[in-house]
């Protein structure tokens, strides 16, 4: 990291070369043992790599980003990223609530090793903040996040969704279903060898000292974001409309 400025310290000279070269499949590899979704980073990371390059001293720095994106994209294209469920089973439970990046990122390594892995999530699909948190411009839902989360249920991770998977309470889930129950956090405790929490924070924190704060139209992040996400997946529209039935449990605004 203090040598690429890459947090999860990507080996950025190692790939760069390799894709120079035409060794893409390589490149790929490296760039998987550092980093469990390349498709992810490569579209909404800050790329503070970037800053660190020495190039950007005298001349613009090379576009680490970019290159990142396009082995990844070439590896989907060359049908390298596929399911590859662990050779053996531990028989280990593991629960993780959240299923964020960290969550995922979390539940992709553990099922490497063979445990048997369940995420929790309390909204109606998986993904976190790079499902509701995260514009459809930078970072496709369909095409992009449900594809790899695909990809991990093929390798045996199982995903608990909307009411079911909201540990310890009882909530109105996302997609207007009745009242339901998820497990307590005694039941995850004594039913696995481990429990990780990889939630979110999705209470915004309001400026209501700022200037215009009480304008119509002034709205806090993840609430619109998640709103006019949910819209679009549910029934591909975000014109004013979704606010009438977002949250009825209707698929079709029109009705």
């Amino acid at each position: 990291t203090n040598k690429s400025g890459c947090p999860l310290g990507n080996l950025i000279p190692e790939w760069n070369q390799l894709v120079s070269s035409g060794s893409w499949h390589e490149a790929w590899r490296r760039l998987m043992s550092t980093n469990n979704f390349p498709e992810f980073t490569g579209r909404v990371c800050p790329a503070p790599c970037e800053g660190a390059c020495v190039l950007g001293i005298i001349d613009d720095p090379v576009g680490i980003k970019s290159v990142e994106l396009s082995i990844i994209d070439k590896a989907y294209e060359m049908g390298w990223m596929r399911p590859m469920p662990p050779s053996h089973r531990t028989g280990k439970k593991i629960a993780i609530v959240g299923s964020g990046p960290a969550g995922l990122a979390a539940a992709d390594q553990l099922n490497k090793k063979g445990h048997e892995v369940t995420v929790y999530e309390r909204s109606d699909r998986i993904g976190g903040l790079m499902m509701y948190g995260v514009p459809n411009m930078k970072a496709d839902k369909f095409d992009v996040v449900q594809r790899r989360v695909e990809i991990m249920r093929q390798e045996g991770i199982r995903f608990i969704c909307g009411n079911a998977g909201n540990i310890g309470g009882v909530q109105a889930g996302l997609t207007g279903d009745s009242l339901g129950v998820g497990p307590s956090a005694q039941q995850l405790l004594d039913e696995n060898e481990a429990v990780l929490l990889a939630v979110g924070a999705t209470v915004g924190r309001d400026m209501q000292s700022v200037s215009g704060r009480e304008l119509q139209g002034i709205h806090m992040a993840m609430d619109y974001l998640t709103g006019n996400t949910k819209a679009l997946l549910d029934g591909g529209v975000v014109d004013k409309g979704w606010r009438r039935w977002w949250g009825t449990g209707r698929t079709d605004p029109s009705e």
